[in-house]
Formats: C-alpha cells, structure tokens, sequence
C-alpha cells in the first residue's frame, strides 16, 4: 500500500521526506550543543565526587527550573537573554530568516550554522532517499546520516567524537548488514576490526616516531563504525578521501585563517564526510575495484 502511494506521489513523498529531515536536523542543533556539555558536567561530576569537592557552578540558561539539563529539557532559549524560543520561533530556517538571523528577545545574533545544519540535513536526506529509496535500509541509513552529521560538528567544535553516537552507529552497521542489508556480516565484522586496528595501529606508530598524540581513540570507533556499515574492502577508500578531504582543509586554513595554523585538526569530521560519500557510491567504488 505504502510503496504504491510513494510511486503514485514521488515529489509528495519527497518533499515530506525533506521536510521531516529539516526537523530533525533541527534537533541535530540540540545534540551538537548539549551532548557536549552533558559528557563534560558528567565528567566534572564524577571528579568532584572522586576529589571530595562541590561541583562547579552552571549557567543560569543551561538547565531547567528543577535542575535538568539533557536532550529535551529545558527548552532552547537565547544564550545572551534567556529568551525561550517559541514554537513559531523554532521552524526550521525559515525561522532563522524571518527573524534575519536575531533573537526575538533582545535582537542578538543568531549563528548561522543553526540553518545550515538543518539545510544539510535536509540536502543529504533526500539524496539518501533518492538513493535507497523509502524501505527499512533507507531509514536506517538516514538514521547513520543523522549520527554522522552530529558527530562531525561535535568533534570540529570539541575534538572529541562521543561514545553515545560512535557505538550505536557501530552496532546499527552490524544490525543492517545481519540480513544482508549493504554487505555480508562477515565482511562488516571484519571492517569493524580491521577499521578500529588500522588507525590504533598509525596511533600508536605516529606518536612513537613523533611522541606525540595524531589522534583520539572516538577516530578508530568512528572508522570502526564505518567499517561496519560497508565492510572491510571499503576501508582503504575512506581513508584515502578523509585524508586528502583533510589535507585540503590545512591547506585551506593555512593560507586564508592564520589564526588556526596551530590550531589541533579534527579527523572525525572528514572520516564522516568520507563514509557517508563512500555509502552512496559504494557499488561505484567497488565495480571500479574489480570486486563488484
């Protein structure tokens, strides 16, 4: 029933699609900005705990009345004024551009970045629809997208790429390809582990040759994770476009932001941009392999 109605209405289907993902990117807002500080205040808490001491002190717009401070609540606000954000505030983009980027309380400016997250989403939801079409290996590949997005702009603003969003992605690849979904579960497997040795292993020689850190352990979940979804043989091409999306970047950065010459580099945001590109052309890459 589902399938003839999407058949019969492509461009209805698509354009709630889109506008569904233009949601969800709005959330993505909230999880890019909180999850951060959740993991740091749980951090901080269990420090005090450890050394005996109170816990810091917290932002008068950074929890709810009761104290709570996650995902749902409270409810997102101004960070100059406290203002709360109104329903009709909240729409995506458009919101943003009624307002001409300023908060309706006390006319500060509001990033650009919240928009442009939202419009990605929405960009690259609908290429994942159009490529995988309205089933259950659609969604859950929308679903993957949705955490790679998040995790790239965590770890661009953080350096750091969350457990709660590298090993649910990990155990999702591993879910989808149980049935057969992408790839064989012996080559996700195998992608999982060789993806998390592959870079624990150029870890640890970089920082003996260097006796420096090139990198966090969220990159091998993350590359781990990836592995998972599309299997072992997809590995070298990830990492062959991360690295050169990445080298592309410090060039970039080196000649036009000089402030951010010394600045430590992300990889997690690259490796997502890389497995995601990878899950759209991977027959593509494979064929050209020989291995498809």
């Amino acid at each position: 029933m589902w399938s003839e109605l999407l058949a019969a209405n492509p461009g209805v289907a698509y354009f709630f699609g889109a506008w569904l993902a233009l949601c969800v990117g709005s959330f993505l807002n909230v999880v890019i900005y909180r999850l951060p500080i959740m993991m740091d205040r749980e951090s901080r808490s269990i420090a005090s705990e450890i050394m005996a001491e109170p816990a810091p002190e917290e932002g008068p717009y950074t929890r709810s009345a009761d104290g709570q401070f996650n995902l749902s609540v409270p409810r997102s606000r101004c960070p100059n004024c406290g203002h709360a954000i109104s329903a009709l505030q909240n729409v995506p983009v458009i919101s943003w551009l009624l307002l001409r980027g300023k908060c309706g309380g006390c006319g500060d400016k509001i990033s650009a970045r919240y928009p442009m997250v939202e419009a990605l989403t929405g960009v690259l939801s609908v290429l994942i629809l159009m490529h995988f079409g309205f089933t259950w290996l659609g969604l859950a590949c929308l679903i993957a997208t949705w955490m790679l997005i998040s995790m790239a702009f965590i770890d661009y603003d953080t350096m750091l790429l969350p457990d709660q969003l590298t090993l649910p992605l990990l155990w999702l690849g591993l879910l989808v390809n149980l049935y057969g979904g992408i790839t064989s579960l012996e080559s996700a497997v195998w992608g999982a582990i060789v993806g998390y040795l592959l870079l624990w292993s150029i870890y640890w020689i970089f920082k003996l040759v260097t006796k420096k850190e090139g990198m966090g352990y969220g990159d091998f979940k993350l590359l781990a994770a990836l592995g998972a979804w599309l299997g072992w043989q997809l590995l070298p091409a990830i990492v062959l476009v991360s690295s050169v999306a990445g080298v592309v970047y410090a060039i970039f950065t080196g000649l036009f932001a000089k402030g951010s010459r010394d600045k430590p580099m992300p990889f997690g945001p690259f490796l997502a941009v890389a497995g995601w590109v990878c899950l759209l052309l991977r027959d593509n890459l494979l064929a050209w392999y020989g291995l498809h």
